[in-house]
């Protein structure tokens, strides 16, 4: 049951855009936001003593997601958490070695450890996400919309499968190649958790929702098609059906997937945006999906490593190539950097709201 009515957020230009309506200026949020380039998150990532009890705290995790807001006129927060809370609240141990990076103490390799697989019940295995959802949203109170999120079935499977990062992933394309029917088991469980972790996020007072396909881009297209998009038309799909996701918008963001065709795939899930990284213009893509979706991105994050008056020219001629159509979100093609300044993502942030003030005549 939702804990509190959704009512609009006091600055709702982030879900105006998602539903291509009219807005004053354009809406800006970074990915990664809240993380090791801000001070005051290292201080409190250092009070927590280490990533995952600053994750599963629903006080600290609600702490440093409001972080970022106090520093920059961003127009959304999004959820403090990590994308692989979905498989260890399955089973798979998961934990953080020091400049290592996730690692799973138990990775699915087999029909065996696919099959002992069960969706979690996301008050139960995973209260803690929601729990920090719940308070996030009481001590935003309506200053902006907060966006919950996930990881898609495929970037899952990857870290399942291999058990920690990789460059490649060369064990869940093995199997792609040498067991797909054991690989589309893995991924329709886990497709059918994200959806319920997703909905329940909705249910505990997110009000846009977002799709991680941090890997989609390891796949070639006809594979991408066939063990990535299909599982998200699905958690799209079972979103629908549910009666409070369903009036949430939902991003989709496939790292690297740009493809002839692909783009246009991925808008016909039932998403309300896509999230573009920097290897294709806003122009390119707005060209090939229409007003079919709004759209989210998306420079190169490393110009934030720019001059501010180079940041500025960057900002204003992505906001020109996509020109004055609403359905535009501002972010970077990926995360924040932890070496970035912040007074450069603050130059950032300020010049989009400058030029789409221009741009759009607000």
């Amino acid at each position: 049951m939702r804990s509190e009515p959704i009512a609009a957020p006091v600055n709702d230009r982030f879900l105006r855009a998602l539903r291509r309506e009219p807005t004053d200026t354009t809406p800006v949020w970074i990915m990664r936001q809240a993380g090791r380039y801000l001070p005051e998150y290292r201080a409190t990532r250092a009070r927590a003593g280490s990533f995952l009890t600053l994750a599963q705290t629903p006080e600290l995790a609600c702490e440093v997601t409001l972080q970022p807001l106090a520093r920059f006129d961003l127009d959304a927060a999004i959820l403090f958490s990590d994308i692989l809370t979905v498989p260890d609240a399955m089973g798979l141990g998961l934990h953080f070695a020091d400049g290592e990076g996730p690692k799973f103490r138990r990775p699915v390799r087999n029909a065996a450890d696919i099959a002992a697989l069960g969706v979690p019940d996301p008050e139960t295995e995973l209260r803690y996400v929601m729990d920090a959802v719940r308070l996030i949203r009481r001590e935003l109170a309506g200053r902006v919309p907060l966006i919950g999120f996930a990881g898609s079935p495929w970037t899952l499977a990857c870290y399942m499968v291999e058990g920690e990062g990789s460059r490649d992933f060369a064990r869940v394309k093995a199997m792609a190649w040498n067991e797909p029917a054991l690989l589309h088991r893995l991924l329709d469980v886990v497709a059918r958790a994200v959806a319920i972790y997703l909905a329940a996020q909705a249910a505990a007072g997110a009000q846009a929702l977002m799709i991680f396909d941090t890997w989609g881009g390891l796949l070639a297209p006809a594979m991408f098609e066939t063990f990535s998009r299909r599982y998200l038309a699905q958690i799209a799909a079972t979103l629908q059906a549910d009666p409070i996701a369903r009036d949430l918008p939902l991003i989709l963001f496939a790292k690297g997937v740009n493809g002839a065709g692909q783009l246009e795939a991925l808008a016909d899930t039932g998403c309300a945006a896509l999230g573009l990284d920097w290897t294709i213009t806003l122009g390119a893509a707005r060209a090939r999906v229409g007003d079919r979706v709004a759209l989210q991105g998306n420079i190169d994050p490393a110009v934030l490593q720019a001059s501010p008056a180079v940041i500025a020219a960057e900002v204003e001629a992505a906001l020109v190539d996509f020109g004055a159509h609403p359905g535009h979100v501002f972010n970077l093609g990926h995360g924040v950097t932890p070496d970035v300044d912040p007074e450069r993502v603050k130059t950032l942030v300020d010049a989009v709201h400058a030029a789409g003030r221009r741009i759009r005549g607000g």
